[in-house]
Protein backbone atom coordinates (compact mmCIF):
# COMPACT_ATOMS: atom_id res chain seq x y z
CA UNK A 1 0.00 0.00 0.00
CA UNK A 2 1.85 3.24 -0.92
CA UNK A 3 2.04 5.51 1.96
CA UNK A 4 0.53 9.32 2.19
CA UNK A 5 3.51 11.93 1.43
CA UNK A 6 4.08 14.41 4.52
CA UNK A 7 2.58 17.66 3.71
CA UNK A 8 5.28 20.39 3.80
CA UNK A 9 4.84 24.08 3.98
CA UNK A 10 8.08 25.75 3.04
CA UNK A 11 9.10 29.37 4.48
CA UNK A 12 11.39 31.44 3.43
CA UNK A 13 11.43 35.14 2.05
CA UNK A 14 14.00 34.25 -0.40
CA UNK A 15 12.03 33.46 -3.76
CA UNK A 16 14.92 30.93 -4.88
CA UNK A 17 15.25 29.02 -1.34
CA UNK A 18 11.59 28.52 -1.45
CA UNK A 19 12.16 27.06 -5.15
CA UNK A 20 15.32 25.22 -4.47
CA UNK A 21 13.48 23.98 -1.15
CA UNK A 22 10.52 22.62 -3.22
CA UNK A 23 12.02 21.42 -5.79
CA UNK A 24 14.57 19.07 -4.02
CA UNK A 25 11.35 17.84 -2.06
CA UNK A 26 9.39 17.06 -4.69
CA UNK A 27 12.06 14.67 -6.36
CA UNK A 28 11.57 12.58 -3.16
CA UNK A 29 8.36 10.37 -3.00
CA UNK A 30 8.02 10.51 0.73
CA UNK A 31 6.85 14.35 0.66
CA UNK A 32 4.61 16.96 -0.77
CA UNK A 33 5.19 20.56 -0.70
CA UNK A 34 1.47 21.92 0.00
CA UNK A 35 2.34 25.79 -0.23
CA UNK A 36 4.90 28.21 0.85
CA UNK A 37 5.13 31.57 2.96
CA UNK A 38 7.37 34.23 2.72
CA UNK A 39 7.83 35.64 5.84
CA UNK A 40 6.88 34.43 9.70
CA UNK A 41 3.68 36.12 9.51
CA UNK A 42 2.28 34.30 6.21
CA UNK A 43 3.75 31.17 7.72
CA UNK A 44 1.52 31.44 11.01
CA UNK A 45 -1.22 32.37 9.02
CA UNK A 46 -0.93 29.13 6.61
CA UNK A 47 0.02 26.43 9.76
CA UNK A 48 -3.40 27.70 10.99
CA UNK A 49 -5.32 26.98 7.31
CA UNK A 50 -3.56 24.43 5.86
CA UNK A 51 -2.24 22.24 9.22
CA UNK A 52 0.53 20.73 7.36
CA UNK A 53 2.55 17.99 8.99
CA UNK A 54 5.87 20.02 9.21
CA UNK A 55 7.28 23.23 8.31
CA UNK A 56 10.51 24.33 7.13
CA UNK A 57 11.68 27.25 8.73
CA UNK A 58 14.19 30.56 7.92
CA UNK A 59 15.41 32.69 10.17
CA UNK A 60 16.22 36.26 8.89
CA UNK A 61 12.32 37.54 7.50
CA UNK A 62 10.39 40.56 7.36
CA UNK A 63 7.47 40.59 9.90
CA UNK A 64 7.82 38.22 11.70
CA UNK A 65 11.39 36.49 11.58
CA UNK A 66 11.77 32.50 12.22
CA UNK A 67 11.84 32.64 16.23
CA UNK A 68 8.90 34.74 16.59
CA UNK A 69 6.92 32.37 14.28
CA UNK A 70 7.76 29.11 15.75
CA UNK A 71 6.58 30.42 18.92
CA UNK A 72 3.36 31.49 17.97
CA UNK A 73 2.79 28.04 16.08
CA UNK A 74 3.53 26.40 19.19
CA UNK A 75 0.75 28.16 20.87
CA UNK A 76 -1.70 28.28 18.35
CA UNK A 77 -1.16 25.05 16.54
CA UNK A 78 1.32 23.37 17.61
CA UNK A 79 3.23 21.70 14.06
CA UNK A 80 6.53 20.10 13.90
CA UNK A 81 9.20 22.88 12.53
CA UNK A 82 12.94 22.41 11.45
CA UNK A 83 15.13 25.20 11.12
CA UNK A 84 17.30 26.26 8.21
CA UNK A 85 20.11 27.67 9.72
CA UNK A 86 23.19 29.63 9.35
CA UNK A 87 26.83 28.33 9.94
CA UNK A 88 27.62 31.44 12.15
CA UNK A 89 27.86 32.18 15.19
CA UNK A 90 25.14 34.47 15.02
CA UNK A 91 23.22 31.41 13.34
CA UNK A 92 24.00 29.11 16.01
CA UNK A 93 22.71 31.88 18.53
CA UNK A 94 19.35 32.23 16.04
CA UNK A 95 19.15 28.00 16.04
CA UNK A 96 19.23 27.78 20.26
CA UNK A 97 16.36 30.43 20.36
CA UNK A 98 14.45 28.42 17.89
CA UNK A 99 14.90 25.12 19.72
CA UNK A 100 13.83 26.49 22.49
CA UNK A 101 10.72 28.40 21.08
CA UNK A 102 9.77 24.60 20.22
CA UNK A 103 11.20 24.03 16.97
CA UNK A 104 12.44 20.14 16.77
CA UNK A 105 15.98 20.41 15.16
CA UNK A 106 17.62 22.11 12.65
CA UNK A 107 19.64 21.53 9.34
CA UNK A 108 22.77 24.15 8.67
CA UNK A 109 22.67 25.75 5.19
CA UNK A 110 25.78 25.09 3.37
CA UNK A 111 26.60 28.39 2.26
CA UNK A 112 24.89 31.89 3.88
CA UNK A 113 21.85 32.77 3.88
CA UNK A 114 20.95 31.93 -0.07
CA UNK A 115 22.23 28.61 -1.15
CA UNK A 116 22.41 26.95 -4.01
CA UNK A 117 24.10 23.72 -2.83
CA UNK A 118 21.16 21.98 -0.99
CA UNK A 119 22.71 18.44 -2.31
CA UNK A 120 25.04 18.37 0.59
CA UNK A 121 21.92 18.46 2.70
CA UNK A 122 19.17 16.81 0.86
CA UNK A 123 19.56 13.29 2.41
CA UNK A 124 19.94 14.86 5.94
CA UNK A 125 17.11 17.64 5.68
CA UNK A 126 14.84 14.57 4.33
CA UNK A 127 15.70 12.10 7.07
CA UNK A 128 15.03 14.77 10.05
CA UNK A 129 11.65 16.28 8.07
CA UNK A 130 10.85 12.80 8.35
CA UNK A 131 11.51 12.27 11.74
CA UNK A 132 9.67 15.78 12.79
CA UNK A 133 6.44 14.71 10.75
CA UNK A 134 6.45 11.61 12.98
CA UNK A 135 6.95 13.26 16.75
CA UNK A 136 4.48 15.30 19.10
CA UNK A 137 5.19 18.95 19.18
CA UNK A 138 4.91 20.25 23.11
CA UNK A 139 3.35 23.61 23.02
CA UNK A 140 6.44 25.31 25.43
CA UNK A 141 5.23 26.81 28.88
CA UNK A 142 5.12 30.57 29.62
CA UNK A 143 9.20 31.89 29.88
CA UNK A 144 10.16 31.15 33.07
CA UNK A 145 13.11 34.03 34.45
CA UNK A 146 16.27 32.53 34.69
CA UNK A 147 18.51 32.33 37.97
CA UNK A 148 22.43 32.31 38.64
CA UNK A 149 22.69 33.68 34.90
CA UNK A 150 25.85 34.73 34.23
CA UNK A 151 27.72 36.67 31.54
CA UNK A 152 28.97 34.70 28.50
CA UNK A 153 32.54 35.55 28.33
CA UNK A 154 35.64 33.84 26.96
CA UNK A 155 37.74 32.31 29.45
CA UNK A 156 40.49 33.82 30.88
CA UNK A 157 44.08 32.04 30.83
CA UNK A 158 44.32 31.81 34.09
CA UNK A 159 40.93 30.04 34.43
CA UNK A 160 41.80 27.84 31.39
CA UNK A 161 44.84 26.18 33.07
CA UNK A 162 43.09 25.92 36.59
CA UNK A 163 40.51 23.99 34.57
CA UNK A 164 42.40 21.43 33.17
CA UNK A 165 44.75 20.89 36.37
CA UNK A 166 41.52 20.34 38.96
CA UNK A 167 42.10 16.44 38.85
CA UNK A 168 45.38 16.94 40.73
CA UNK A 169 43.34 18.64 43.50
CA UNK A 170 40.26 15.46 43.00
CA UNK A 171 42.31 12.58 42.25
CA UNK A 172 40.52 9.47 40.53
CA UNK A 173 37.51 11.44 39.67
CA UNK A 174 34.66 9.64 38.28
CA UNK A 175 33.36 11.15 35.23
CA UNK A 176 29.73 11.30 33.42
CA UNK A 177 29.60 10.53 29.60
CA UNK A 178 26.55 12.08 28.13
CA UNK A 179 25.62 10.85 24.57
CA UNK A 180 22.82 13.49 23.03
CA UNK A 181 21.73 14.51 19.67
CA UNK A 182 18.36 15.91 18.65
CA UNK A 183 16.30 17.24 21.36
CA UNK A 184 19.48 17.93 23.47
CA UNK A 185 20.01 21.55 23.55
CA UNK A 186 16.83 22.21 25.15
CA UNK A 187 17.19 18.80 27.40
CA UNK A 188 20.73 20.08 28.25
CA UNK A 189 19.35 23.47 29.38
CA UNK A 190 16.98 22.16 31.83
CA UNK A 191 19.54 19.76 33.61
CA UNK A 192 23.13 21.07 33.15
CA UNK A 193 22.04 25.00 35.15
CA UNK A 194 20.53 22.73 38.12
CA UNK A 195 24.01 21.38 39.10
CA UNK A 196 26.07 22.70 41.86
CA UNK A 197 28.93 23.72 41.84
CA UNK A 198 30.05 21.17 44.42
CA UNK A 199 28.80 18.56 41.78
CA UNK A 200 31.65 15.50 42.28
CA UNK A 201 31.75 14.18 38.87
CA UNK A 202 33.61 15.38 36.13
CA UNK A 203 31.03 15.83 33.16
CA UNK A 204 31.75 15.20 29.08
CA UNK A 205 28.69 15.62 26.64
CA UNK A 206 29.06 14.42 22.95
CA UNK A 207 26.39 16.21 21.20
CA UNK A 208 25.44 15.22 17.51
CA UNK A 209 26.30 19.15 16.06
CA UNK A 210 28.04 20.87 13.58
CA UNK A 211 30.99 22.77 14.53
CA UNK A 212 30.25 26.60 15.81
CA UNK A 213 27.25 25.17 17.41
CA UNK A 214 29.00 23.29 19.84
CA UNK A 215 30.86 26.15 20.98
CA UNK A 216 27.57 28.68 20.92
CA UNK A 217 26.06 25.92 23.42
CA UNK A 218 28.97 25.52 25.65
CA UNK A 219 28.70 29.06 26.07
CA UNK A 220 25.43 29.51 26.62
CA UNK A 221 24.98 26.54 29.22
CA UNK A 222 28.37 28.27 30.77
CA UNK A 223 26.26 31.45 31.29
CA UNK A 224 23.86 29.48 32.73
CA UNK A 225 25.25 27.21 34.91
CA UNK A 226 27.21 27.04 38.34
CA UNK A 227 29.45 24.62 36.93
CA UNK A 228 32.17 26.32 33.77
CA UNK A 229 31.13 24.96 30.81
CA UNK A 230 33.13 24.66 27.55
CA UNK A 231 34.50 23.07 24.87
CA UNK A 232 36.86 20.19 25.24
CA UNK A 233 40.97 20.98 23.58
CA UNK A 234 43.81 18.58 23.81
CA UNK A 235 44.74 17.40 26.96
CA UNK A 236 41.49 18.22 28.91
CA UNK A 237 41.07 15.88 32.05
CA UNK A 238 37.59 15.59 32.96
CA UNK A 239 37.66 16.98 36.52
CA UNK A 240 34.58 17.83 39.44
CA UNK A 241 33.03 21.22 38.44
CA UNK A 242 33.99 20.93 35.01
CA UNK A 243 31.69 19.99 32.27
CA UNK A 244 33.56 19.35 28.57
CA UNK A 245 31.28 19.78 25.52
CA UNK A 246 32.80 17.47 22.24
CA UNK A 247 33.68 20.00 19.28
CA UNK A 248 31.46 19.36 16.44
CA UNK A 249 32.93 17.88 13.57
CA UNK A 250 35.58 15.67 15.27
CA UNK A 251 35.89 12.76 17.21
CA UNK A 252 36.75 13.00 21.16
CA UNK A 253 38.78 9.99 22.16
CA UNK A 254 39.73 9.55 25.61
CA UNK A 255 43.48 8.30 26.42
CA UNK A 256 44.51 5.46 28.94
CA UNK A 257 45.87 7.93 31.25
CA UNK A 258 42.11 9.78 30.80
CA UNK A 259 42.78 13.32 29.18
CA UNK A 260 40.80 14.02 26.07
CA UNK A 261 41.78 14.17 22.56
CA UNK A 262 40.52 15.25 19.52
CA UNK A 263 40.74 13.19 16.54
CA UNK A 264 39.79 12.73 12.77
CA UNK A 265 37.99 10.05 11.23
CA UNK A 266 35.14 8.49 9.36
CA UNK A 267 31.75 9.46 10.80
CA UNK A 268 29.92 7.00 13.08
CA UNK A 269 26.56 6.20 12.38
CA UNK A 270 26.56 9.30 10.66
CA UNK A 271 28.21 11.26 13.26
CA UNK A 272 31.34 12.94 13.91
CA UNK A 273 31.74 13.65 17.28
CA UNK A 274 30.07 9.99 17.88
CA UNK A 275 29.14 9.00 21.88
CA UNK A 276 30.27 5.47 20.87
CA UNK A 277 33.78 6.37 20.05
CA UNK A 278 33.90 8.64 23.12
CA UNK A 279 32.26 5.96 25.72
CA UNK A 280 34.26 3.35 24.75
CA UNK A 281 38.07 4.30 25.25
CA UNK A 282 36.00 6.43 28.84
CA UNK A 283 35.43 2.66 30.02
CA UNK A 284 38.87 1.08 28.92
CA UNK A 285 40.43 3.95 30.42
CA UNK A 286 38.05 4.92 33.67
CA UNK A 287 36.41 1.43 34.09
CA UNK A 288 34.24 1.22 37.27
CA UNK A 289 34.65 5.54 37.31
CA UNK A 290 32.89 5.90 34.14
CA UNK A 291 28.90 6.50 34.37
CA UNK A 292 27.24 6.96 30.81
CA UNK A 293 23.97 8.31 29.95
CA UNK A 294 22.02 8.05 26.60
CA UNK A 295 19.82 10.85 26.23
CA UNK A 296 17.30 12.06 23.12
CA UNK A 297 17.91 11.36 19.93
CA UNK A 298 17.55 10.00 16.72
CA UNK A 299 19.80 6.65 15.13
CA UNK A 300 21.76 4.84 18.05
CA UNK A 301 25.19 6.18 18.65
CA UNK A 302 25.61 5.71 22.40
CA UNK A 303 24.10 1.82 22.82
CA UNK A 304 27.30 0.10 22.14
CA UNK A 305 29.75 3.13 24.09
CA UNK A 306 26.73 2.53 27.02
CA UNK A 307 27.13 -1.05 27.02
CA UNK A 308 30.93 -1.29 27.48
CA UNK A 309 30.96 1.33 30.32
CA UNK A 310 28.08 -1.10 32.01
CA UNK A 311 30.64 -3.80 31.16
CA UNK A 312 33.41 -2.04 32.68
CA UNK A 313 31.63 -1.94 36.10
CA UNK A 314 29.90 1.72 35.51
CA UNK A 315 26.67 2.48 36.04
CA UNK A 316 24.71 3.45 33.49
CA UNK A 317 21.43 5.67 32.30
CA UNK A 318 18.84 6.34 29.77
CA UNK A 319 16.49 9.30 28.98
CA UNK A 320 12.28 8.18 28.93
CA UNK A 321 10.65 8.04 26.37
CA UNK A 322 8.11 10.76 27.36
CA UNK A 323 10.53 13.66 27.89
CA UNK A 324 12.56 12.63 25.13
CA UNK A 325 11.78 14.85 21.53
CA UNK A 326 13.07 11.23 19.87
CA UNK A 327 13.44 8.08 21.61
CA UNK A 328 15.82 6.06 19.05
CA UNK A 329 19.18 6.48 21.18
CA UNK A 330 17.90 5.33 24.56
CA UNK A 331 16.00 2.97 22.83
CA UNK A 332 18.57 1.33 21.01
CA UNK A 333 20.75 1.46 24.58
CA UNK A 334 17.75 -0.61 26.60
CA UNK A 335 17.60 -3.00 23.53
CA UNK A 336 21.30 -3.99 24.18
CA UNK A 337 20.41 -4.54 27.94
CA UNK A 338 23.17 -1.34 28.75
CA UNK A 339 20.93 0.74 30.75
CA UNK A 340 20.96 -0.22 34.70
CA UNK A 341 17.90 2.91 35.02
CA UNK A 342 15.88 5.00 33.21
CA UNK A 343 15.54 8.92 34.42
CA UNK A 344 13.10 11.28 33.67
CA UNK A 345 14.50 14.68 32.27
CA UNK A 346 13.39 16.38 35.10
CA UNK A 347 14.73 14.03 37.70
CA UNK A 348 18.25 14.47 36.36
CA UNK A 349 19.61 16.85 38.09
CA UNK A 350 19.00 15.17 41.48
CA UNK A 351 20.03 11.70 39.74
CA UNK A 352 23.65 13.37 38.81
CA UNK A 353 23.97 15.07 42.31
CA UNK A 354 23.65 11.62 44.05
CA UNK A 355 26.69 9.69 41.98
Amino acid sequence: MTKTPFRVLVVDDSLFMRAAIKRLLDARPEFCVIDMAKDGKEAVEKVAALRPDIVTMDFNMPRKNGVEAVREIMQRCPTPVLMFSAHTRQGAKETFDALHAGAFDFVAKPAGEVSAQLDGIADDLCRKLAAAARSTPRPKPAAQARTSLRTTRPMAAQELRASRTMAAVSPNPRVLFIAISTGGPVALSRVIPQLPASMRTGVVIVQHMPATFTGALAERLNAESQLQVREAVNGDMPAPGLVLVAPGGTHLKVETSGALRLADGPLVHGCRPAADITMKNAAAAYGRRAIGLVMTGMGKDGAAGLLAIKKAGGKTFAQDKESSVMFGMPQAALELDAVDEIVVLDDMPTKLQQL
